[in-house]
């Protein structure tokens, strides 16, 4: 049976976070997608909360869009070390670990964020 990409990425997602949780003193770093823009989040799945959270949209971002997903890592990283979070679990949300994705964790592991 052929899937469709978005439900190979759902089957994917729920394969990830059979394992993967994020806690009060290790939240989960979440990645989404689009076409266009990228976001990101730093989530307590024990008490169901975003902490933090960044993204692409509405921000005068020059450059392509793996450049973009940089900035978006240096943001979130800065964010976090704000609120005091130094270790996060890292979510690539059904994404290959590639291009933007792998330039916003890469970025975010520079700012300072352990994972």
């Amino acid at each position: 049976m052929a899937f469709s990409k978005v439900v190979r990425r759902q089957k994917i997602k729920r394969r990830i976070r059979k394992n993967i949780t994020g806690t009060t003193s290790v939240p989960r770093l979440s990645v989404f997608r689009s076409n266009k823009q990228i976001y990101a989040q730093i989530i307590d799945d024990s008490t169901g909360t975003t902490l933090v959270s960044a993204s692409s949209y509405k921000k005068d971002l020059s450059g392509n869009k793996v450049d973009q997903a940089a900035t978006v890592g240096k943001e979130i990283a800065e964010k976090a070390i704000k609120a005091g979070i130094e270790k996060v679990v890292f979510d690539r949300n059904g994404y290959l670990y590639h291009g933007r994705v792998k330039s916003l964790a890469d970025s975010a592991r520079e700012g300072g964020l352990k994972f």
